[in-house]
């Protein structure tokens, strides 16, 4: 198998399909054509379909590059996406980019789509077919799940009729092909020579290093990584806590504790959101089985969930010292999507700020310029609020004029969340504020 598929690969006569075009899906589908392959995207979205098939991206908020590459390799010819997956018989690689949630409840690994991505592929998988998991996924997942799916479904063996590979996504909104031109990559494969020959994919898109190893590792690090992250935010948001509590700033005690070598405290905030990281460490936690008992990862989970009721308590505290309630009040918040600069709204921290405001009885306003049903104008969104919350870093907000803002405003509050404004500029420009890690 390495040897033939080696050679498609080398010549570029491999034929691609890319299942799955959001923000891992798109990009990597259309790296890949621009580096010379036929590309084939599925996506069960029509509508989505035949925009991308119109050369017009679908993901909106600022993509360095993706509408101009993607535009370019539909009037070329090397990309096209349906919903069709007959598509994967004239494939020799297959890369599955599907979301893999988990349930709210029970923590536990949602693959209700990459089951139903499984079985659809494998109905169609013909022998000597590379395929390549980006999903993040649980640790295990490739040996427990992938893999007998595949081979029922197609009545094909693994290693002997086809090939399994799991090359985690390293993306972020905001930066997708950067991204993915320039972080490294693991490679695990079923086997050394699989690993190898996905490495040699890869290297048509990846100028970072790819590290060849097996699945389970592939699997860990991407989990592990990001649980990192949450636990590092975490982190900074208890720290956050605590200086409000005792009256510091927390963003001059991260500044000066960062000055030291190798420290590096992240940034505190109003929520954790995204696909990735409020997921990922209960598929770390899941893949370690029920002989291990996780206690640091679940509080970091439960202390970053907790922070957008934090946000809320800051509203509450400034709006009584304006004396006023929650209820009644007119409260524009300034930032739907969970990352600046993007239409990302997937976890948004947003989202239970929102519900539990309109639950105490709130009139709720929400701005977003990247979000559709958000993005009317700033300036009426604001008008007549008696507090304004910004729970996003748009620049658009980074640029705002406070003296400006103010006069819009029924009462001069204003809640921030992302860090974007000086307290002292804002106490100059008559503002009741609070700023989380600083009230």
């Amino acid at each position: 198998m390495e040897s033939e598929l080696a050679k498609a690969i080398h010549n570029r006569t491999a034929r691609i399909v890319v299942i799955g075009l959001g923000y891992v899906g798109l990009p990597v589908a259309c790296m890949f054509a621009k580096a010379g392959f036929q590309v084939v995207g599925i996506r069960r979205d029509n509508e989505k379909i035949a925009q991308i098939n119109r050369g017009i991206c679908p993901i909106e908020g600022k993509e360095p590059g993706l509408p101009g590459l993607l535009a370019e390799v539909i009037r070329e010819g090397r990309l096209k996406a349906t919903t069709d997956y007959a598509e994967c018989r004239r494939a020799q690689i297959a890369l599955i980019a599907v979301e893999t949630p988990v349930d709210k409840t029970t923590k536990r690994p949602g693959y209700e789509a990459l089951r139903a991505t499984l079985q659809g592929l494998g109905q169609n998988l013909q022998p000597g077919t590379l395929v390549i998991v980006e999903s993040t996924i649980a640790p295990r997942t490739m040996e427990t799940v992938v893999k007998p799916i595949l081979e029922e479904a197609s009545g094909l063996k693994l290693n002997e009729d086809f090939y399994l590979a799991n090359c985690p996504e390293r993306v972020m909104p905001g930066k997708l092909l950067a991204n993915i031109e320039n972080c490294s990559r693991v490679v695990g494969g079923m086997s050394p020579e699989t690993a190898q020959a996905a490495v040699e994919l890869y290297r048509y898109i990846v100028k970072a290093d790819l590290d060849p190893t097996d699945c389970l590792t592939a699997e860990l690090v991407k989990t592990v990584e990001n649980t990192y992250r949450d636990v590092q935010i975490a982190f900074a948001n208890e720290v956050a806590l605590l200086c409000e509590s005792v009256g510091a700033d927390v963003w001059k005690v991260r500044q000066l504790v960062n000055k030291s070598p190798q420290r590096d405290m992240h940034l505190p905030g109003p929520g954790v959101g995204g696909h990735c990281i409020p997921k990922d460490p209960w598929l770390l936690v899941h893949g370690a089985g029920d002989g291990f008992e996780a206690k640091l990862i679940p509080t970091a989970r439960a202390i970053n969930d907790s922070m957008p009721f934090h946000v809320l308590e800051l509203v509450e505290r400034a709006l009584r010292e304006a004396g006023r309630e929650v209820r009644g009040a007119r409260i524009a918040v300034l930032g739907y999507a969970y990352k600046e600069n993007t239409d990302d709204t997937r976890n948004s921290p947003a989202i239970p700020l929102l519900k539990r405001l309109e639950e105490l009885g709130a009139e709720v306003a929400v701005h977003d310029p990247y979000v559709r049903g958000y993005n009317d104008e700033l300036e009426e969104v604001v008008t007549g609020s008696d507090c304004v919350v910004v729970m996003a870093a748009h620049d658009q907000y980074r640029e705002l004029d406070l003296e400006n803002l103010k006069t819009r405003l029924r009462m001069p509050v204003l809640i921030d969340g992302r860090n974007l404004f000086s307290m002292r500029k804002a106490q100059e420009a008559g503002f009741i504020y609070k700023g989380v890690g600083h009230v």
